[in-house]
C-alpha cells in the first residue's frame, strides 16, 4: 500500500492501484457498510479515497486476508465509528479472531509437516537430498 501525503486523496483507480483491490470490492465495501466513514466525493461525483480510508483498507484487508467473516469485519468497522467507549467489544471480537487464526495456522503447520515427511521419504528414495 502506497503512503499518501494528509489532504491528498485518491481516484477509485488510483486506490484500487495502491491497495492491490479490485474498483468492484472497493465499491463493495463502501456498499456493504465495511468502510469506516463515508467515501468523499469530487465535485464531479467521483470518489476520493483519503489516507484515512487508505489505512482503513489495509486493516480490512489484513482482517479478510485472515478469514474474519464479512459480518465480522462489519461489526468491527460499526465498533470503531461509534468512537471511545467500546474497546472492550473490540477487543472481544479481535481475540476471538486471533485465536481462530491461531487454530489455522497449527493446523497449516500440521500439514505442512505432513508433506515434509512424505518429501524426505521420496527424497530418501531418489537420493535428491
Amino acid at each position: 500500500m502506497t503512503a499518501l501525503a494528509p489532504g491528498t486523496a485518491l481516484t477509485i483507480a488510483e486506490a484500487a492501484a495502491s491497495s492491490g483491490l479490485t474498483v468492484h470490492t472497493l465499491r463493495y465495501y463502501e456498499r456493504d457498510g465495511l468502510m469506516l466513514d463515508a467515501v468523499e466525493r469530487a465535485p464531479s461525483g467521483h470518489r476520493r479515497y483519503t489516507p484515512r480510508d487508505l489505512d482503513w483498507l489495509v486493516l480490512l484487508t489484513r482482517l479478510r486476508g485472515t478469514g474474519m467473516p464479512i459480518r465480522e469485519v462489519r461489526a468491527y468497522a460499526d465498533l470503531v465509528r461509534a468512537g471511545q467507549g467500546n474497546e472492550v467489544e473490540r477487543l472481544r471480537l479481535l481475540h476471538a479472531h486471533r485465536e481462530r487464526v491461531r487454530a489455522e495456522l497449527a493446523s497449516v503447520q500440521e500439514h505442512l509437516a505432513a508433506i515434509e515427511r512424505k518429501i524426505d521419504v521420496y527424497e530418501g528414495r531418489t537420493g535428491d537430498r
